[in-house]
This record gives C-alpha cells, structure tokens and sequence, in this order.
C-alpha cells in the first residue's frame, strides 16, 4: 500500500510529524510512505520514509503512486480539526491520529544526524565555556516587526538574563539573518541540522513555542520553554520545563479575533500588558534553567544518530 502524507506550515511541524510517521509505520507495518513537505531535510536518513518531495515536485504524483494502486492520503490539517480551532486541550498529536484514525502511543519526533554532519558542525560550537543556547525570537520572516508577543520573549526579560549568564556560559542565539542582535552573544545562522547539533551540545537551553523546541525533543534535551498564547498541552512535551507567561494586565481587545482571540505573530500594538517586564516572571526562568542537569561526557554521546 501506498501511503501519501502532507504536511503544511512550518519547519516544527514538519519536524512533529517525524512522530506521526512512526505512529504510520506501526499501524501500516508494509506500506511504502511517500512524504510531502516544505522541509524534506527534516526526514533525510529517516527509516520510516520511503520517498520524499517538497510542494513544488510533486508533479506525476498521481501516475507513479496513486493510480490503479491500492494508496490512502492523509492530507488534512489538524489546524482546521475543530478541537484544535476551539483550543481543547488535546495534543496535536492526537488530534492528527484521530482524524487518519490512528491509535498515538506516545511516539516523539525524530531527528537522524550522520557521523559526516557531526563531525563538520561540531568543531563551530566548540568553545572555552559551557554553552547556553537560546531561541526568543520566532516566526516568518517579512512580518515587518522584530518583536511578536504572541510567541516571543520580551526583549527587558531577554537582556537581564543574558546579564544574569553571560560570565558563566557562551550564550549562542539561534536565529535568523534578519532578527535582532543581542549584546554578549554568539549567533547561529546555520540550517537547521546544524543547530541540532548545537543543541544536543549546549549545556542549557531557553527556548520558546519555535522549531527549536522540536528539535531539543527529537533529541531528547530538557530544555526550558516560554509560552506566550500557544498552549504547551497543544503544542509542548513532558519532556520540557514549560513556563506559561503571566496573566494580562489589561484587557484584551478581540474585537477583530475570528476563530481565535489572537494570531501567532502579532506585533506590541495588541499586547494586553502595561508593560514587557510584566510578561514573564523572570525568576521563574533562571529557577528552570538552572535545574536543567548537565551530565559528564553527554557531549560525545549524540542519540538518534544513524550513521550512515
């Protein structure tokens, strides 16, 4: 059996959706799973997957896997299952399985570095202190705006905790070309599977509702993670310290909101907050990094790694 399965949105939701190809797999042990995404780097080396195209190659499709073939697609998006828009507090996981009718036993994302990978990325995160890596800032790029509150760390909470550890660790900033510098800190432009590895090195890592987040799970690093609206029973992991931001300070204005109160990216002039210290609780936050346990030598011991 052919099994064609899409995957729309982001590079953390294609990276959650290693889970569900498992979670495929298990219920459809022959099946040859055929994957369409936006990031096929997300499943290279992945045993689960038999083919790989992006949404721009998926032209002859229907003659090579579909017809005369005995082939389900599993197409839908849980984003629009009413669960999901109504923010039932149901795993998105789930909420996947049930509308392919899946059975979920706690599968979790998956990421297959090679030893060639490790051994050139490596050397670029080797450093003369422990490493902090950290991940504020989330979202498209071209929003026009550097700060979205809806996902990200105000910038206030930001610079005192880079204060608060800039002496004990080299605090590496994952983002992208376009998103703000902070003082006292390295940036990480690579692609994603570099920053994988960054991440199965650091000795601590902050992050928020992004792809890094994912990836920290796929490879099975505590990390402590900062929710402004998203919900961590939705979208989050046991596995995390999850921090929620605290309650508004003000009312919110919903007069536009549609499905949902707010959007995913949207900018300070809609924030419910007098103002940006009162989002988190930064307290909280060095509680929960600090309690992130570090263990001698894990940095030689890259798990979820196929060595190909």
């Amino acid at each position: 059996m052919n099994i064609i399965f899409q995957i729309d949105g982001g590079l953390g939701k294609s990276i959650m959706s290693t889970a569900m190809v498992e979670v495929i797999k298990k219920r459809y042990k022959n099946s040859f799973l055929i994957i369409v995404t936006a990031y096929p780097d997300v499943f290279l080396n992945n045993p689960y997957v038999d083919e790989v195209h992006t949404m721009n190659q998926v032209n002859g499709l229907y003659l090579k896997h579909i017809k005369d073939k005995d082939c389900k697609i599993f197409v839908s998006d849980p984003y629009r299952d009413n669960d999901f828009i109504l923010e039932k507090p149901t795993h998105l996981f789930k909420t996947w399985c049930k509308i392919y009718g899946l059975r979920y036993n706690n599968e979790q994302p998956k990421i297959y570095l090679s030893q060639p990978e490790i051994d050139y990325f490596k050397p670029y995160y080797t450093t003369d202190k422990p490493i902090l890596a950290m991940q504020v800032n989330g979202g498209p790029a071209g929003l026009g705006y550097q700060y979205a509150w809806t996902r990200d760390i105000p910038e206030p909470t930001i610079l005192e905790l880079i204060e608060h550890y800039k002496n004990d660790y080299t605090i590496i900033h994952i983002k992208r070309e376009d998103q703000k510098i902070y003082p006292d800190t390295m940036q990480a432009l690579d692609g994603y599977r570099s920053i994988a590895i960054l991440l199965q090195l650091s000795n601590k890592r902050l992050l928020i509702d992004s792809f890094a987040q994912h990836l920290a799970t796929a490879l099975n690093k505590k990390s402590t993670v900062c929710w402004s609206i998203t919900k961590p029973e939705i979208f989050g992991y046991k596995l995390h310290d999850n921090i929620k931001a605290e309650k508004f300070t003000k009312e919110p204005n919903l007069l536009q909101a549609i499905y949902n109160p707010f959007g995913l990216s949207e900018d300070i002039s809609t924030i419910p907050y007098n103002n940006l210290n009162e989002v988190f609780d930064t307290n909280k936050i060095i509680t929960s990094i600090n309690n992130q346990k570090w263990y001698i030598g894990s940095q030689d011991s890259l798990v979820l790694v196929k060595q190909c």
